[in-house]
């Protein structure tokens, strides 16, 4: 049976719920001095691991638990290659005003800059943008790779990879999308990515909802 690899926080949180509950999910966030939006992931995975319980107007309450329930099994089972997004990108000589306008048309919060042979460069998030933009830079001039966050400081996942440890990145590293990357064969022998596809927030929740909906069974719909 596969064991669940908790963050810091997460495991924080059950030691405030073991020693303190039942206690709403306002009391954990104000024990961690965080807001209750940004834990609500994290609690939302506890409880479907099976971890933590909650009662409306009760809170949540130590399950007693140590290994994952069927439900956890499940999405531990299911691969990022089943649910993950066609990706969203910018060819690497673009500039910063065409990553705005692109970031616009796609409707998406996050860009993945790429070559033209699709090998990973860097990504670019709205906040990213917004800096830039507010301090006086002329996006129309200013290159996307100076805006943007390159290798290897991305966090990446790959088809293979399990849903859980993938949403585990996300809280982890507070970002709301990972390049689902494959590796690329280079003629120098150095390691490069090739974007394959993109797992978000957005991707996580409706796996979520169709596992409850379908009362724990998964049928892979394509690509969202």
């Amino acid at each position: 049976m596969r064991t669940i690899e908790l963050t810091k926080r997460q495991a924080e949180i059950i030691r405030i719920v073991k020693e303190e509950g039942p206690i709403t999910g306002e009391q954990i966030a104000e024990r961690l001095n965080l807001t209750r939006a940004t834990l609500r992931p994290d609690l939302a995975i506890l409880t479907m691991a099976g971890l933590l319980e909650a009662r409306p107007r009760v809170g949540y309450f130590y399950s007693g638990r140590s290994v994952p329930n069927p439900f956890t099994e499940k999405l531990m089972s299911i691969k990022v290659g089943d649910v993950h997004s066609l990706p969203k990108v910018v060819v690497d000589t673009a500039t910063a005003y065409d990553a705005v306008v692109t970031m616009f048309t796609e409707d998406v919060g996050t860009l993945f800059v790429v070559t033209s042979e699709g090998r990973l460069e860097g990504v670019v998030s709205r906040k990213d943008l917004l800096k830039v933009a507010i301090g006086g830079s002329d996006l129309h001039k200013l290159p996307i790779g100076i805006v943007m966050t390159r290798m290897p400081n991305i966090i990446t996942t790959t088809p293979e990879e399990s849903v859980f440890k993938a949403a585990q990145k996300l809280i982890a590293h507070e970002v709301d999308a990972l390049p689902v990357v494959k590796p690329m064969n280079e003629e120098d022998g150095t390691e490069s990515w090739q974007v394959v596809g993109r797992l978000t927030k957005t991707n996580i929740t409706r796996l979520f909802v169709e596992l409850v909906q379908g009362g724990g069974d998964f049928h892979i719909p394509g690509k969202l």
